[in-house]
């Protein structure tokens, strides 16, 4: 796999220290995931089952969520099974490789000025589309002028301030230079996501092409989709499986059961209260992967009672960190101290622990005003596993300090629609693993497509993020991206009492599956890379 060049601006890493997920051998050639598959049969390489891969066959995978909007859109992916059919139907520039770090992906390469404010992207020979048409630098620039859009900007746009959609400049057919109007040192995160992928000039969500490891074939809102191996597919070799068929689950009983039936051959998000049952079959196997996938309690700082830095700090005391994770996770997480972006190398780790505080919590609760107590609606919802237990967890403790909080639950499938009242007062969510910087765009800052805490207006946690954006040099970048995780925990809106730890499931006649720290579930729904024992 080529590597950025040397004498480019340096990517962000995943953590050397505790915090890498993923390490590598004694020889340094090699990476080996920490985590494996466990349960019934053998879990060679985390799949289940030893020998070569073999060619052939129908991989149907249950994934948690979907529903009425359901959308193949390459550029505006929401919920788990949007994210799936992401994957499989499209490729990024780059990409974020199982241990967290960046690589090409579609490019060949990607380097840079001196500054960060002039990138050169060169793209892999011999790319294809699902319709044999070339990938060529045309659909390169189409692609960010269509998530760049001012008039209807994707949810990637956030990611690249500074990229001028009419400075982009076609040098040859393989050949971008990006013009930034201010250095942007973190643009290789940005075109690692899944949602900023490369598709083609003449596209058309309704009928899509992408350059992905599969191909659409059908596709039923709220139920189903199916794929086929796109057979120009050569990053890493073509996908084992001849069709893949991605099935809706919202309700994880379902989704288990058609695992347990042999209705399908994988499963995401193994709800953590079922993992003994898979376990004590012979045929089906456990895949756990610690991850940076957060499920954060959202407190929206435009809306009483949390418009009081005092009630945001009360909460956050409220928590006791550790029996969340037992009870909502069933252990299977890491305790959050609320700062996110947990696998960024800037992460504060010698920031003490924030610990249950009830006596601190109602104090500050009295004099903010509310020394007779606290009502409060939390609005929940299955858009994750774990994410109704933890509601239900908060409050049980939050009895503790005079809140009374009541629950409403609402479909996963309306979880985000501002018809449900989304950006809630107080609410949920979960998001999977990034780099700081990139999760701010995605989440805090004015204007991001899910600022769900209205965040973002702190001008000396603006003037920290600013320029930790356009500063090359790591150490000094770390240290003002440290700075503006500091003012977040202790004026911000979320509530980040742990990570995740995935729990995927499969037959054992499936293989090929591995341990990602992404918090997306199945390796980064790593789908070319499974296979199936062929009867």
């Amino acid at each position: 796999m080529p590597t950025l060049p040397e004498d480019s601006v340096p990517v962000m890493k995943n953590l050397t220290s505790r915090r890498s997920l993923l390490k590598a051998s004694a020889a340094g050639a090699a990476v080996a995931p920490v985590l494996a598959a466990c349960g019934g049969g053998d879990s060679g390489s985390g799949g289940g089952g030893e020998g070569d891969p073999q060619q052939g066959g129908r991989l149907r995978v249950g994934v948690a969520g979907g529903g009425a909007s359901d959308t193949l859109d390459a550029h505006d992916p929401t919920d788990n099974v949007d994210i799936a059919r992401n994957f499989a139907l499209y490729a990024s520039l780059m990409r974020f490789a199982n241990d967290g770090t960046i690589e090409p992906y579609l490019a060949e390469s990607l380097e840079s000025n001196d500054d960060g404010s002039e990138w050169t992207l060169i793209l892999r020979e011999g790319l294809t589309f699902h319709d044999d048409s070339p990938v060529t630098s045309d659909a390169v620039v189409h692609s960010l002028e269509r998530i760049l859009d001012t008039d209807n900007p994707m949810r990637g746009a956030g990611d690249m301030p500074g990229v001028d959609p009419e400075k982009l400049e076609v040098v040859d057919e393989r050949t971008v230079i990006i013009h930034v109007d201010e250095p942007l040192v973190t643009l290789p995160e940005a075109l690692a996501e899944y949602y900023n992928c490369i598709v083609p000039v003449d596209y058309d969500p309704d009928s899509p092409i992408g350059a992905g490891p599969f191909k659409y074939a059908e596709f039923v809102v709220g139920e189903y989709s199916l794929f086929e191996r796109h057979e120009g597919f050569h990053i890493e070799g073509q996908p084992y499986v001849d069709e893949l068929e991605i099935v809706n689950f919202p309700d994880d009983d379902a989704r288990v059961n058609a695992l347990n039936s042999g209705s399908v051959d994988v499963i995401s998000q193994v709800p953590h209260t079922q993992v003994a049952i898979i376990e004590g079959d012979p045929n089906l196997a456990v895949m756990e992967s610690e991850t940076g996938m957060w499920l954060p309690f959202t407190m929206n700082i435009e809306e009483e009672p949390f418009d009081d830095v005092r009630v945001r700090q009360a909460f956050r005391l409220i928590v006791d960190r550790q029996q969340m994770v037992d009870q909502a996770l069933a252990g299977y997480g890491q305790l959050g101290n609320d700062m996110y972006a947990r696998m960024d190398p800037s992460y504060p780790e010698d920031v003490p622990q924030r610990d249950q505080d009830i006596e601190e919590a109602k104090r500050l609760l009295a004099e903010a005003g509310y020394e007779d107590g606290l009502d409060v609606e939390l609005v929940t919802s299955d858009i994750s596993a774990g994410v109704v237990a933890s509601a239900e967890v908060f409050q049980e403790q939050a009895r503790e300090a005079g809140v009374n909080v009541s629950l409403r639950r609402v479909n996963p499938s309306d979880y985000w629609n501002p018809e449900e009242g989304f950006p809630y007062p107080f609410g949920q969510d979960f998001w999977s693993a990034r780099n700081y910087i990139t999760q701010t765009a995605q989440g805090s800052v004015v204007g991001a497509p899910y600022n769900e805490t209205m965040w973002g207006e702190h001008e000396e946690w603006l003037e920290y993020l600013t320029e930790a954006r356009q500063t090359p040099d790591d150490d000094e970048r770390n240290a003002l991206i440290r700075q503006a995780q500091e003012i977040e925990f202790e004026e911000g809106g979320y509530i980040v009492w742990g990570f995740v730890n995935l729990l995927d499931a499969h037959s054992t006649r499936a293989h090929g599956l591995e341990p990602a720290v992404s918090g997306h579930p199945l390796g980064s729904y790593a789908f070319h890379t499974m296979w199936l024992d062929q009867e």
